[in-house]
């Protein structure tokens, strides 16, 4: 009886213990911030995802360097139950404005590290923009991989045509080797913009050969768009096939579909807008910086040859293999007609970027086809009722960034990334105009989800923060042991929407535990849909960290 009393006891002992212990397992802290850190104006919010209630209890956030601690606050109700975690919190040390580096600690749970300065965002373009020169397709100095694809392209809308047809040059679009005009006008665009909004943010010449990095790299996109001007009234839109996609991973110059690289032509207003704006500022840079006029007028005369015949086109190109295809001109149209009036200064252009610019309207949206806001920051310039449309953009933004946990902006689609950081821009074309700084906090949260205050607590830029996208859906990038210097992987979308694919991934999900129906991402090189970077994402990612560096 003695001996079966301590044994009961024994193992009533036995099983609190295991219970305990048990709960101290099972009980999970996840802390995301900004892990690039955060300009010292900036609201500095971050989140918590725990399985325990955290209701009124204490966090500081400690000096790394001296670890002292700068900053006390309380953790108050949980906002609401998030996937697999009964409690989310949001936490605030906007008060902190002293240049160093940081960790938030609650419950003895240490956030990564982060920074409070104005150099935060420093180096962060340059990288961004290494990742076009990985991009370069032809004879363009490409860099981690040979010349690559010297025959684009071997037949035009199906029929063969020798060597006659030059579309060489130019960027690959993403992870794979097919080139778009309607991409590859937006990218070259955004930098040109980029450069003329704010040249002392983008005079970084890394190269030391006095040209400014980026007006560099967006001359590539210029040349290749010279290239693809077919016979004036007609446009190389697209070079090489999804058939790219058939054939195995290898660097570009192993492509076994070297000399198997068809291009189709078409034509459209939309097209035209995209390519008559890029070409029309690059004229202006070309005249003005460089005073090299012969390249100018080339551009120029592109240009106005082809918006000659814009009324004449169909609205929207439908030619090639269906991928870029916009819904819509009027925007695109409208910025071609405004930029082509800074140029000439031909009163009748300016006259029909109005019109053009009054049917686009707002989009409420941002990516390589809703750029409504570019038209309208230039239009702006003469007459401010275009503010308006760009202010609805963020208005409602910042309504869909009031729903959400991690206050991004957009609903989760393909491309998402490009979207917040497209918010971000026209946050900044906005205030530029007004001096309003209203949406800041909606500017601050895109940035923050970028960088790691997001579900997975992941930053999208390869090797930037501590914990970065490492597994992109990128040929180079695979075949260099996942090196990726610029990678900006797309971003998240609904998992019914990933799961349409079939996508057959590589590896188990790390981040499985965090997943939601409505947010999915997976750090997988099979994910073309979630971790896939693009030339236009980079672009406009390069826009905003150039803007914000210091």
């Amino acid at each position: 009886m003695i001996f079966s009393f301590y044994a009961n006891k024994i193992n009533a002992i036995i099983f609190f213990i295991i219970i305990f212990y048990s709960s101290l397992i099972l009980s999970e802290i996840h802390i995301r911030i900004n892990q690039v850190g955060y300009l010292p104006g900036d609201v500095k919010t971050g989140i918590i995802l725990s399985d325990e209630d955290l209701f009124k209890d204490d966090f500081t956030i400690l000096n790394t360097q001296n670890n002292k601690t700068v900053y006390k606050g309380k953790i108050f109700n949980s906002l609401s139950k998030f996937g697999n975690f009964k409690y989310t919190y949001r936490f605030q040390f906007t008060g902190l404005r002293e240049n160093g580096t940081y960790v938030f600690e609650i419950n003895k749970q240490k956030s990564y590290p982060f920074k409070i300065g104005y150099d935060i965002y420093d180096g962060i373009a340059d990288s961004l923009l290494k990742f076009l020169t990985l991009q370069r397709c032809g004879y363009t100095e490409p860099h981690m991989h040979g010349i690559c694809h010297r025959a684009d392209a071997t037949s035009l809308n199906g029929k063969e045509i020798g060597n006659k047809l030059d579309v060489t040059g130019g960027w690959h679009d993403a992870g794979d080797y097919v080139k778009f005009l309607n991409t590859t006008a937006y990218t070259t665009y955004t930098l040109l913009l980029a450069y003329d909004f704010a040249p002392e943010k983008f005079n970084f010449d890394n190269n030391k050969n006095n040209v400014p990095d980026i007006l560099e790299e967006a001359k590539v996109g210029l040349d290749w768009l010279l290239r693809a001007n077919y016979r004036n009234n007609k446009l190389i839109t697209q070079v090489q096939t999804l058939r790219d996609h058939e054939v195995g991973w290898r660097l570009p110059e192993n492509d076994p579909l070297q000399f198997e690289r068809p291009a189709y032509i078409g034509v459209g207003k939309n097209l035209i807008g995209i390519y008559v704006a890029a070409l029309s500022l690059g004229a202006r840079i070309w005249d003005k910086k460089f005073d090299y006029k012969e390249y100018s007028d080339k551009c120029l005369t592109a240009a106005e040859n082809l918006f000659s015949i814009h009324k004449s086109v169909p609205d929207v190109d439908a030619n090639g293999s269906g991928m870029y295809f916009d819904k819509k001109f009027y925007g695109k149209l409208a910025l071609g007609a405004v930029e082509l009036y800074k140029t000439t200064k031909r009163n009748e252009l300016l006259k029909l970027a109005k019109e053009y610019g009054d049917s686009a309207k707002s989009d409420y949206w941002w990516s390589w086809g809703d750029i409504n806001s570019y038209a309208h920051f230039r239009l702006a310039e003469f007459d401010k009722k275009y503010i308006e449309y760009i202010k609805n953009n963020l208005t409602h933004f910042n309504d869909t960034k009031k729903k959400n946990l991690f206050g991004q902006g957009a609903e989760y689609s393909w491309g998402t990334n490009n979207t917040l950081m497209g918010i971000s821009l026209q946050n900044i074309l906005y205030k530029s105009l007004t001096k309003d700084k209203s949406f800041d906090t909606l500017d601050v949260f895109q940035r923050d989800f970028i960088f790691g205050k997001n579900q997975w607590g992941v930053s999208f830029v390869y090797n930037v923060g501590s914990n970065f996208t490492k597994n992109f859906h990128h040929q180079i990038s695979h075949l260099n042991n996942g090196y990726l210097p610029g990678g900006f992987a797309a971003g998240p979308v609904t998992k019914e929407f990933l799961d349409s694919y079939n996508i057959q991934f590589e590896k188990s999900d790390k981040y499985s535990k965090f997943q939601t129906d409505f947010s999915y991402y997976r750090d997988d090189r099979q994910d073309y849909i979630s971790n896939e970077p693009t030339i236009t994402a980079n672009a406009t990612a390069i826009f905003v960290m150039g803007y914000y560096s210091n």
